[in-house]
C-alpha cells in the first residue's frame, strides 16, 4: 500500500509537467589534521520541503544514502552521521501514516575519513528523496567530488563558482555568450518560422501514433493474441454478461484497459524528461545501450523465429489472473492486464521496436506516448468492435499456420533493425566497423533470406508444411525481392559528390554515405564543413560569408533526411557550396572533451551538470544560446557569429520552405554588409592553400 501512495505521487508530479528542486547541496572537506578530514554534505531546503533520514524502514519514503566510489586511497571512518538540528520525527500522512524521521530547511551530514595521498580525489554521489506536504519528486542523484590539497578543500563553493559563472565558461567554451548574439528584427522569415516546428511537432506525433497503430494491428496478427479476440468476445456477449448491453459496456472498458496499460508505460520517461530534457537524447546515443538494443533485438528476431518462446515470470500472470476474480471493473482491468502480460512474446519486441524508435527522436517521452497510444488502440479496438457487432466474428480467418508466418517475417524485420542500432553506437564511438557498405550487404542478406522463406525455399521450427503458395504470400515475397535489389542500389555512386548513392527509404536506418570504406568524407554530399564553432566563425570572417549553424547528431533520423534528401537538391546544394560557411556540431558525439573544457555549467531548467564530451558541449550550446534541444536545428549567423539572421527552423523537408529560409538569411548578411562601414578583407573564396585546409575539421 505505502509503494503505491509513493508511485501515484510521484505520478501527480508528471503530470503537473513543473521541474521542481527544492533541495541545493553543498559539499565541503574540513581539516582534522594532516590525514584526517570531515566530509561534510549540507542540504538547503525550499519552504514547506523536507528530505528523509537515513534510517528509514522498507515500504515508506526513499531513505538519504551516500555513495562512495572505491578508493584505495581513502580510508572511510564509520558511517556518515546526520546532526539532529531540524531533524523531526512524526507519523507521516503522505505514507500512510508511518513514523518517519526527516529533515526541514536544512539536513547537514558528516563523514570522517583518512587520507593516504593528499593527491587523491574521492568522487561519489548522494541519493534522496525530497516531500512537501502534498507531493514527493522522484529519488535524485547529486554527484560530489572532494580533493585535499591546499588549493582547494570547499568543493562544493568551487563548484558553485563555475556553475554560475556562465559568460566566462561560454567565452572558454564558444567565444560567445547568449548576451553577445543579438537576435533578428527581419520578418522575411517569421510566418515560415513561426509554424515549422508547431507543424514538425503535431506531425511527428500523428506519425508515431500511426506507427504505433500499426505495429498494434501486426501484434493482432500474431499467434499470441489473434486466438483470443473470439474468446474474449464470446465471454463479454454470452457468458460474462447479464444483457447484451452489459456485454458491450464490459468489452468496451476492456478495450480502454488495454489502451490504459500501454500508456502508463510510457510514464517513467515523462519523468526522464522532465529531470533532465537532454536524457532522451543522452540515452538514445549511448554507445552500450544501443549495443544492449541490438543483443536484445537479435534475441528477439530468434525468438519469432521459433528456437525459444520468451515469457515474463509465471507468477506474474497468476497474480493478474487471481485478480480477475475481483469482478467488476477491476477485474475487467486484471483481464487487460493478463492479456498484456500473456502475449508479451509477441508484444514485447514490437514494443521494444516502438520504445527504441521514439527514444531516437526528438520529444521522446511525447513520442513514446503517442506510439504506445496507437498501439494500444489498435489491440484494443477489435474487441469492442467485435463485442457489438458480433456477427463481424465470422468473417475471421481461421487460425493457422499462417499466424507462424507472421511472427517469422516480423524476426526478418527485427533481425534488421538490430543492426541499425549497432549501427549507432559504432557512428556515435567512431569504430569504424559498420560503414554503409557492410551495413547494407547485411541488409541484402536479411531480405534475400526473407525473400527465400517467403517463397518456401527456407524453413524454420514451427512452420506448417506448405501445399501450394497463395497469392498473398507471393505478391508480398515478390515486394521483398524488389526491396533487396533497391538495397543493391545503394551502391551506385554519385560522380558529381563522389559518394553512394543515398537511399530514399533508408535514411535515418543506414550510415550516412559518407561513411565509407570506399568513398569516406567527413561532410554531407563532399561538402566543406566545420565540425568546431570556434574555427568555422574564424573562417567565415576571412571569406566575409554568413553562417549555416547545423545542430546535428550521428543518430539523428531526421538530419539524415535532411542532408540525403534536401541538401543535395540543386537550389540547396548552391547555397551550401558557395554561399554558406557551414559548421556542424553533433550533438551525441562521445569524444572526450580536452580536460580544461570539462566544466561545470548551469541547465535551462536549473541544476548544473559537467560537460564530458564534444556532444555534451555542443548540446548545452544548443540550449543556452538558443533555447532548444532538438536537431536538426539550424541557425543562421553573420560571419562573426553574433548576429542572428533570421528565425532557426527544425526539420524542414520542404525545399521552398528551406530555400527561403537561405535566401532569406543572405539577404539580411548582405544589407548588414552594406550597412555598415567594414575594413578591406581578404576574400578568400576556395580552400586550396594549405593554412585554409588546416582549420576544416
Amino acid at each position: 500500500m505505502k509503494r503505491l501512495i509513493v508511485l501515484l505521487l510521484l505520478i501527480s508530479n508528471i503530470v503537473s509537467a513543473q521541474i521542481l528542486e527544492p533541495v541545493k547541496w553543498n559539499f565541503k572537506a574540513e581539516k582534522i589534521n594532516e590525514t584526517e578530514f570531515n566530509l561534510i554534505f549540507t542540504a538547503n531546503l525550499d519552504q514547506g520541503w523536507a528530505i528523509y533520514s537515513q534510517h528509514i524502514e522498507k515500504g515508506g519514503p526513499v531513505p538519504t544514502e551516500f555513495f562512495f566510489d572505491a578508493n584505495d586511497a581513502v580510508e572511510l571512518i564509520g558511517n556518515v552521521i546526520e546532526s539532529e538540528t531540524n531533524k523531526k520525527t512524526s507519523q507521516d500522512p503522505l505514507f500512510d501514516n508511518m513514523t518517519v524521521s526527516k529533515f526541514t530547511k536544512k539536513a547537514v551530514f558528516t563523514q570522517k575519513i583518512k587520507i593516504k595521498d593528499l593527491q587523491t580525489k574521492l568522487i561519489g554521489s548522494v541519493n534522496f528523496m525530497a516531500c512537501d506536504a502534498e507531493r514527493c519528486i522522484p529519488p535524485s542523484d547529486e554527484n560530489f567530488e572532494f580533493t585535499f590539497n591546499n588549493e582547494t578543500l570547499d568543493k562544493g563553493a568551487q563548484e558553485e563558482t563555475i556553475s554560475v559563472n556562465d559568460t566566462e565558461v561560454n567565452q572558454l567554451l564558444y567565444g560567445l555568450s547568449p548576451s553577445e548574439m543579438n537576435p533578428t528584427t527581419t520578418n522575411c522569415n517569421d510566418e515560415l518560422a513561426s509554424t515549422t516546428n508547431e507543424k514538425k511537432e503535431g506531425k511527428s506525433l500523428w506519425n508515431i501514433f500511426m506507427l504505433g497503430f500499426f505495429g498494434g494491428l501486426i501484434a493482432l496478427l500474431t499467434p499470441c493474441v489473434f486466438p483470443m479476440i473470439p474468446l474474449t468476445v464470446s465471454f463479454f456477449t454470452k457468458k460474462g454478461a447479464q444483457s447484451k448491453s452489459s456485454g458491450i459496456y464490459k468489452a468496451l472498458l476492456y478495450g480502454f484497459f488495454i489502451l490504459a496499460v500501454y500508456l502508463v508505460l510510457s510514464i517513467p520517461f515523462h519523468l526522464m524528461d522532465s529531470i533532465n530534457p537532454d536524457i532522451l537524447n543522452e540515452i538514445s546515443t549511448n554507445v552500450w545501450l544501443n549495443v544492449i538494443f541490438f543483443v536484445i533485438f537479435l534475441f528477439f528476431a530468434f525468438s519469432f523465429f521459433g528456437y525459444y518462446e520468451l515469457t515474463l515470470p509465471a507468477s506474474w500472470t497468476n497474480k493478474t489472473t487471481q485478480g480477475e476474480n475481483i469482478g467488476g471493473i477491476l477485474g475487467i482491468f486484471f483481464m487487460a492486464l493478463t492479456l498484456a502480460i500473456v502475449s508479451f512474446s509477441c508484444t514485447g519486441p514490437i514494443l521494444g521496436s516502438l520504445l527504441a524508435g521514439s527514444l531516437t527522436t526528438d520529444g521522446g517521452a511525447w513520442q513514446l506516448t503517442a506510439g504506445m497510444g496507437g498501439f494500444g488502440v489498435a489491440l484494443g479496438l477489435p474487441f469492442a468492435l467485435f463485442a457489438m457487432f458480433p456477427n463481424m466474428l465470422n468473417s475471421l480467418p481461421k487460425s493457422g499456420g499462417w499466424l507462424n508466418t507472421v511472427k517469422v517475417v516480423l524476426g526478418f524485420l527485427e533481425l534488421a533493425l538490430a543492426f541499425k542500432f549497432l549501427s549507432n553506437a559504432d557512428l556515435v564511438q567512431h569504430w569504424n566497423i559498420l560503414k554503409i557498405e557492410p551495413f547494407l550487404i547485411l541488409w541484402i542478406i536479411i531480405f534475400a533470406g526473407l525473400t527465400l522463406y517467403l517463397f518456401g525455399k527456407i524453413k524454420f521450427p514451427h512452420d506448417s508444411p506448405i501445399k501450394k503458395l497463395s497469392f498473398f504470400r507471393i505478391s508480398f515475397g515478390v515486394l521483398v525481392l524488389a526491396f533487396t535489389i533497391y538495397l543493391a542500389s545503394g551502391f551506385r555512386v554519385n560522380e558529381e559528390t563522389k559518394t553512394f548513392t543515398p537511399l530514399t527509404l533508408l535514411s535515418g536506418l543506414a550510415p550516412p554515405v559518407g561513411y565509407s570504406f570506399i568513398y569516406p568524407n567527413d561532410c554531407p554530399n563532399n561538402l566543406e564543413c566545420f565540425k568546431d564553432l570556434k574555427t568555422g566563425i574564424e573562417y567565415a570572417k576571412k571569406v566575409n560569408k554568413p553562417i549555416l549553424l547545423d545542430f546535428t547528431g550521428y543518430a539523428c533520423v531526421n538530419c539524415r533526411k535532411m542532408e540525403e534528401h534536401i541538401w543535395p537538391l540543386a537550389k540547396v546544394d548552391n547555397y551550401l557550396r558557395n554561399d554558406y560557411v557551414l559548421i556542424s556540431l553533433y550533438v551525441d558525439d562521445r569524444k572526450t572533451l580536452p580536460e580544461n573544457e570539462q566544466v561545470h555549467v548551469n541547465r535551462i531548467n536549473g541544476g548544473t551538470r559537467k560537460l564530458e564530451s564534444y556532444g555534451h558541449k555542443w548540446a548545452n550550446f544548443q540550449t543556452q544560446f538558443f533555447k532548444t534541444n532538438s536537431q536538426p536545428f539550424y541557425v543562421l549567423l553573420s560571419a562573426d557569429g553574433k548576429q542572428i539572421l533570421n528565425k532557426p527552423v527544425g526539420y524542414t523537408p520542404d525545399e521552398g520552405d528551406y530555400t527561403n529560409f537561405l535566401q532569406c538569411g543572405l539577404d539580411v548578411f548582405k544589407e548588414l554588409n552594406n550597412t555598415i562601414t567594414q575594413p578591406a578583407i581578404e576574400l578568400v573564396p576556395t580552400l586550396e592553400s594549405t593554412d585554409q585546409k588546416d582549420l576544416v575539421q
